[in-house]
């Protein structure tokens, strides 16, 4: 579905762009994606709505048959990408998850501002987006991704999300949609 709407208290959630997840070869270049979130922050900060800044500095114990060296990473391997131009405004979350909201504190942050839609962007699409969507959206948010902003280290399970999962989880769009919903409704 395309987008139609943006409700009034809607909050920007950028999804691990960080200097080490930007580094991982993904299906589209990162360094689009970034620009394209950066786009976005830049403009719900032009409109005072809430940014949350999400990073990962783990993962959720549990055996997995993928094996997982976070112990061997690099120091600033969390660290938000410059070109977010982090402001003091804007809400940070580490998670440990995949997911954005859980145990983060982030829906009860969301809640207490009065937020009712977020817009999600981010890498990787199949994993911290999906996930932070699904869980969006089973919280009651009205939840809108954008499309352009967001790749994955691999193609394919980028498509199935964006194709056969947001649908059922959101409305998705462009960054430019986006910015032009935000635009009209101050106008």
């Amino acid at each position: 579905m395309a987008l139609t709407t943006l409700d009034p208290k809607t909050a920007l959630i950028v999804i691990d762009l960080q200097k080490g997840i930007v580094a991982y070869p993904t299906a589209h270049p990162a360094a689009e994606v970034v620009k394209q979130a950066s786009t976005l922050a830049d403009a719900f900060r032009r409109h005072g709505l809430p940014i949350v800044l999400v990073n990962v500095t783990g993962g959720a114990p549990g055996r997995t048959e993928q094996v997982r060296n976070l112990d061997e990473l690099p120091a600033d391997w969390a660290e938000l990408v410059p070109e977010l131009n982090q402001q003091p405004t804007d809400h940070t979350v580490t998670k440990r998850t995949w997911g954005a909201f859980t145990h983060t504190g982030l829906d009860e942050y969301l809640k207490k501002l009065g937020v009712s839609q977020v817009v999600i962007v981010g890498i990787a699409t199949s994993i911290g987006v999906e996930s932070t969507a699904r869980h969006a959206h089973e919280n009651g948010y009205n939840v809108a991704l954008a499309i352009d902003a967001m790749t994955d280290m691999n193609p394919d399970a980028h498509h199935n999300s964006v194709t056969r999962i947001f649908p059922r989880l959101g409305e998705t769009g462009a960054t430019q949609e986006i910015i032009d919903l935000l635009d009209r409704r101050s106008a």
